[in-house]
Formats: C-alpha cells, sequence, structure tokens
C-alpha cells in the first residue's frame, strides 16, 4: 500500500504567493489607482459641462433664441465653472426643426507616466425646445 507522498512533507510544503508575486500585484494594483486619480478631474469636469448644457436648455426652453445667445450663455457657465478641455466656440449649435441641438464632442487629455497619456473622448447632445 503506497502512501501520500505529500505526508513527509509536513509543516515544511510551502504556500501563498511569493516576494515577487506580491510586489507584482501591488504594482499593477497602484498603476490602475494612479489611472484613476488622473481620470477623476476629467470625468468632474465633463459633469460640470453636461449640467452647464442641461441649464442653458432649462433657460431657454420655450423662447425665441438664437446660436449666439447659447453659445454666450455657455461661455459664461464654463468661465465660472473653469473648464479648460472646451470652448463655447467649439460646440455644434444648430438648429433642428422646432428645437435647437447643443453637441458637444470633445477630447480630454490627462498625463500618466513619462510620454504616456489618458485620452477619453465625450460626446453630449442637448435639445432645446422652443
Amino acid at each position: 500500500m503506497l502512501l501520500n507522498d505529500h505526508a513527509h512533507l509536513g509543516p515544511h510544503r510551502q504556500r501563498g504567493a511569493t516576494f515577487i508575486g506580491m510586489v507584482t500585484i501591488v504594482a499593477i494594483l497602484g498603476f490602475g489607482l494612479y489611472a484613476g486619480i488622473r481620470l477623476v478631474p476629467l470625468y468632474l469636469e465633463y459633469m460640470n459641462v453636461v449640467r452647464s448644457m442641461d441649464q442653458v436648455s432649462e433657460e431657454f426652453s420655450g423662447q425665441a433664441t438664437n446660436a449666439n445667445a447659447i453659445r454666450s450663455a455657455l461661455g459664461k457657465r464654463w468661465d465660472i465653472e473653469d473648464i479648460k478641455s472646451l470652448d463655447a466656440k467649439d460646440i455644434d449649435i444648430h438648429k433642428e426643426g422646432n428645437e435647437f441641438i447643443m453637441d458637444a464632442v470633445y477630447r480630454a487629455e490627462a498625463p500618466f507616466v513619462a510620454n504616456i497619456l489618458l485620452v477619453v473622448d465625450f460626446d453630449k447632445t442637448v435639445s432645446i425646445p422652443q
């Protein structure tokens, strides 16, 4: 009858991760956390862009207006919100039927490590009923 070959190892049997394995895991988690920290300001700025566009839509809803007035209102809000990735003149504002459409399509970048950038593309469309 054969005995279990591992029985003679007893308490000397090694289990768990090695030091190099743990360092690798911590490094990967650290890079992920650092990338998240670098991306949070871009998404916070995007939320400010969306909120401003929604406020302008509510302000001009049901009123006779034009693209220049809408762009001016966006520019004032973005000056207050300190939005840097996008300028009010970069917004496509056009009329379709009985509403104005505001399209904000832009790319935001954040430096990551050395010459590596994190790039996020944003696209938001808001309508202003007339």
